[in-house]
C-alpha cells in the first residue's frame, strides 16, 4: 500500500510554482475512474486555475488565502443536469429531481474527490479540502455559473506544498471502525478513546484560549456552534432546493 496514505496532511501553504497541465489531466483522468453509482457519473468538476476567478470564489470561502494562493482550486459538484439532458435528447424522462438523486450525485462527487486527492498526494502534491463549498453553496453556483441539477458539494485546493506541517491527530482505530455490526460506546470507552488527543499541547492550548473547560466545549461552544450549523443548514437546503433538488 502507498506510504502517502499514512503520512498524509492538509497542505495550506503552497510554493510559487504551477501544476503541469499534462499532469493535471492525468489526476482527472484518475477520478474519473472512480467508482459511481449506476455508471452515470453525475458530478461535474470545475477546474479553477485563473487568479481573477478565483479571487472571485475566495469570499464564499471565507477568503481562506490557501483559495487564491494555490495554482488549482477544484469544485466537485453533484450534477445531474448532464444526465438529464442526455436521457430526453434520447426520448427518455429523468426522475432525478429528488433527495436520493441528490445524495448519489454528491457521492459521486466525493468519491471523485477523494480519489482526485489520493493521486495527487502520491505526485507529491499537497490538498487541502475546503468545508466551506457547503456553507457558501449559493454563491459557487452564481460565480461559477452552476445551471439547474448541479450542487457544489466540496472544494479542494491542490499545489505544491510550500512547508511540511506536522501530520494531524486522528481517533484510535477502534473508534471508528465496527465489526459484524454498530457497538456503542460506554463512557469509559469514549475517556479512553478520546484521552490522547484531549492531552495534547494543541488541544490544550484551544482550551485555555477559549476560555473553556473540555476540548468538546471547543467544538460546540466555538468551532461549530448549534446556531451556525442551523443557519448553513438552512442555506445550503435553499441552494439544493433552488437547484431543482426537493430535499
Amino acid at each position: 500500500m502507498n506510504s502517502t496514505y499514512f503520512t498524509r496532511r492538509t497542505i495550506r501553504k503552497y510554493a510559487q510554482r504551477e501544476i503541469d497541465s499534462d499532469l493535471l489531466e492525468r489526476l482527472l483522468t484518475a477520478g474519473t475512474r472512480s467508482s459511481t453509482t449506476g455508471n452515470m457519473q453525475v458530478y461535474s468538476i470545475i477546474v479553477t486555475r485563473d487568479q481573477e476567478m478565483k479571487k472571485q470564489l475566495a469570499p464564499a470561502h471565507f477568503n481562506q488565502p490557501m483559495v487564491t494562493e494555490a495554482p488549482v482550486v477544484l469544485t466537485f459538484c453533484a450534477d445531474f443536469n448532464r444526465f438529464n439532458l442526455w436521457c430526453r435528447q434520447r426520448d427518455a424522462e429523468p426522475g432525478y429531481d429528488n433527495f436520493l438523486s441528490f445524495m448519489t450525485a454528491a457521492t459521486d462527487a466525493l468519491i471523485a474527490a477523494q480519489t482526485i486527492c489520493n493521486a495527487a498526494e502520491e505526485e507529491g502534491l499537497g490538498i487541502c479540502y475546503l468545508g466551506t463549498a457547503t456553507y457558501s453553496a449559493d454563491r459557487i453556483i452564481q460565480v461559477l455559473e452552476l445551471p439547474r441539477g448541479v450542487v457544489p458539494v466540496a472544494t479542494v485546493t491542490i499545489g505544491w506544498p510550500a512547508q511540511v506541517p506536522e501530520q494531524p491527530d486522528r481517533l484510535p482505530l477502534d473508534a471508528v471502525v465496527h465489526y459484524e455490526k454498530y457497538h456503542d460506546f460506554a463512557p469509559d470507552m469514549i475517556d479512553s478513546l478520546y484521552r490522547e488527543k484531549e492531552a495534547r499541547a494543541d488541544s490544550l492550548q484551544f482550551i485555555a484560549e477559549n476560555g473553556k473547560k473540555t476540548l468538546a466545549q471547543v467544538f460546540t461552544d466555538v468551532r461549530y456552534k448549534k446556531a451556525d450549523n442551523e443557519y448553513f443548514s438552512v442555506k445550503f437546503l435553499e441552494a439544493v432546493r433552488g437547484q431543482g433538488f426537493s430535499v
